[in-house]
């Protein structure tokens, strides 16, 4: 009998214990990575589970102080915060309000919880009564009327004391006005987290439970990306960072990951991805059905993000997350 040549390289060696897996891991997924986003609502002890998202609810701001407690408490980056008001209007007037729920937030948070790393979610479609991303105006968004807003929305939110704001509604010239607006009321200090490629997904649903943000008319493909544009997406990041974006978002994550790692090789800036709504969604369907071992591939999804090229992770697995790769040795993809 033949026998075959011997394989002279062996990567398996690589391979042969957790010890070494280890030692040889080229993608770390680490709590600090993971951004937290948190849904608040006006009232007292309020929490509202949102049925197409277990383990998320929209919660007032004393139940919201524990889950930033924990945030903090388990080393991750910050909290993002996304308002749902008491009442809404036209103009999405709640988000400019120095009394709006989330200044509110922002003011309870820094003050309970002053290490921790605060963002606020610049956009009016949780605000507007129609659900759009701006000022309406024949039917469809006002692009420059909504500027204005968005920096007075973030000047608000400034003086609360927020640390970050994140402008999301992708509107042309955001990133400007809000720089602007910032510069001129004295906080020049506050960087800006551009949500600059964000697409017109379907992956969006449940979000839009959990902020009642479901637009009552039409659709957002008018501002969101079509998702079949890739230069488009690399054209709107170098806009953003012309306008003076500190740091870039491609959202959704898991269908775009091509784009995340386009955008880590042509930009050298610091990226963020936004495991969004659907796709956690689909992760926690499928576990609870036992179809998949929910941790394990949470924690592979989490590592794709990092390994196609981001730094940071905005999604709802962030505090069960960091619990596993709390524990000891724990190896983030088994």
């Amino acid at each position: 009998m033949i026998q075959p040549p011997r394989p002279r390289r062996r990567p398996r060696r690589l391979r042969s214990n957790p010890a070494i897996r280890r030692m040889v891991r080229e993608t770390q997924v680490r709590p600090e990575d993971l951004i937290l986003p948190l849904f608040v609502v006006p009232g007292e002890g309020v929490h509202h589970p949102v049925p197409s998202m277990p383990g998320v609810a929209q919660c007032s701001i004393d139940l919201t102080l524990p889950l930033a407690r924990r945030a903090l408490e388990l080393g991750l980056g910050g909290v993002i915060l996304f308002g749902i008001p008491a009442a809404k209007d036209p103009l999405g007037s709640d988000a400019c309000d120095d009394q709006g729920i989330v200044q509110r937030a922002i003011r309870a948070l820094k003050t309970a919880l002053p290490e921790l790393y605060v963002i606020s979610d610049l956009c009016f479609c949780e605000y507007t009564d129609h659900g759009h991303c701006g000022v309406i105006a024949g039917g469809d968004v006002d692009n420059d009327a909504t500027l204005e807003r968005l920096g007075l929305s973030a000047l608000s939110h400034a003086r609360a004391g927020v640390d970050m704001v994140a402008p999301s509604g992708m509107m042309d010239g955001m990133v400007a006005a809000i720089r602007g607006a910032l510069d001129r009321g004295g906080h020049p200090g506050i960087p800006i987290l551009s949500y600059a490629a964000k697409f017109a997904s379907a992956y969006y649903g449940p979000f839009r439970d959990a902020a009642q943000s479901a637009p009552r008319f039409g659709d957002r493909r008018t501002y969101q990306m079509d998702p079949a544009n890739r230069r488009e997406a690399l054209r709107e990041v170098a806009i953003d960072l012309e306008e003076g974006a500190d740091l870039v978002m491609v959202k959704p994550g898991l269908a775009y990951l091509d784009l995340v790692r386009e955008v880590r090789d042509r930009f050298d800036v610091p990226l963020a991805v936004y495991n969004v709504s659907g796709e956690y969604a689909m992760l926690k369907a499928a576990a609870e059905r036992g179809w998949i071992d929910g941790e394990r591939v949470m924690l592979e999804t989490l590592t794709a993000f990092k390994r196609a090229g981001a730094d940071l992770i905005l999604t709802y697995h962030a505090l069960e997350a960091a619990e596993l790769l709390a524990r000891a040795d724990r190896s983030p993809v088994p």
